[in-house]
């Protein structure tokens, strides 16, 4: 699949909780992992796009790959691996989602450098990155690897999508961000990773603080409240409203977004740090609104389930 989006990083098993009268009794099996949603995201919105990583031959593993085939993600840079599935069980605490993870040494955590083909490189229009990816096993040096070697041929996008609960070496972890915010052209972020980022500061300062690094474009997430965006060059702050639905649960909404995202610069053609530059704003702002229906639509129902480009157009045409 020529001229596609990739997206790089872990592949894994969302166990999320069965709840009756208050009480979890039970769990329900769900293939998920931040980046991999991404990629089905897209696919779901009809453009091309592949997952890059590792999956194990264990049960889970051929679920995960039935699952990618089944929704049209291209696999020829997933990988099988004697090795097991990573396991995230999912709780709520105050209304959020809470992760628990299970699988030290898992096949997500084995990538490479040298697991990645030619082909990547020459095909991939938008390199997608982020999240647990970043804290575990050989993953975080491949990943950073993918982005050095694309930096200037491809549209770099990363959303950090922080798990503060999994960093072992905080300072190492900061490091890690700090590179790849300076090999980013387009960071998304959540309000809430920002805040751990950069305590205390004002949300539009420390977007601004974010954007230093050197992204043409930063989004910062905020819920319901919708999301605000920074350009490189550009002192005005663009702000997108949230889009109104009844909320389900807010699992896979971030991830949603960024499959939007993509999809839609994708769909412009910016597909290069030079082409999201000279989008113009009207423009950008419907990639935005574009996104945001795109998670709130999600937000909708229970789990990470993206929309079909067919419910998204439907859905923008009542707003």
């Amino acid at each position: 699949m020529p001229d596609a989006i990739t997206s790089i990083g872990e592949i894994l098993i969302d166990f999320l909780p069965i709840v009756e009268h208050g009480a979890t009794v039970g769990f329900r099996m769900h293939v998920g992992g931040s980046p991999y949603n991404v990629a089905m995201g897209v696919a779901r919105l009809g453009q091309p796009v592949a997952f890059a990583g590792k999956i194990a031959t264990d049960f889970f593993g051929r679920h995960m790959r039935a699952h990618v085939e089944a929704e049209g993600v291209d696999t020829r840079f997933l990988i099988e691996v004697d090795a097991l599935s990573t396991l995230a069980f999912v709780a709520y605490e105050h209304g959020e989602p809470a992760y628990s993870f299970y699988g030290e040494g898992a096949a997500d955590t084995l990538v490479t450098p040298d697991d990645l083909p030619q082909a990547l490189f020459d095909d991939t229009r938008i390199l997608h990155f982020g999240s647990i990816s970043l804290l575990r096993g050989s993953t975080p040096t491949a990943v950073e690897y993918a982005a050095k070697r694309l930096k200037g041929r491809a549209l770099l996008s990363f959303d950090p999508n922080l798990r503060p609960g999994l960093v072992r070496d905080e300072a190492g972890y900061r490091a890690l961000l700090a590179r790849l915010f300076g090999l980013a052209d387009l960071v998304k972020i959540s309000a809430a990773d920002l805040g751990w980022l950069m305590p205390g500061r004002p949300l539009e300062l420390a977007a601004a603080a974010l954007r230093a690094y050197g992204p043409a474009l930063v989004v910062v997430t905020r819920g319901g409240d919708g999301a605000l965006a920074l350009r490189a060059g550009d002192e005005q702050i663009y702000h997108t409203p949230g889009v109104p639905v009844h909320v389900a649960d807010t699992i896979g909404a971030g991830d949603s977004f960024n499959g939007g995202l993509l999809a839609a610069l994708y769909e412009r053609r910016a597909t290069s740090r030079a082409a999201l530059e000279a989008l113009p704003n009207d423009q950008l702002a419907a990639c935005l609104r574009f996104a945001t229906t795109v998670a709130a639509i999600t937000c909708s129902r229970a789990g990470a389930d993206p929309p079909r480009r067919a419910e998204v157009d439907a859905h923008m045409r009542t707003l």
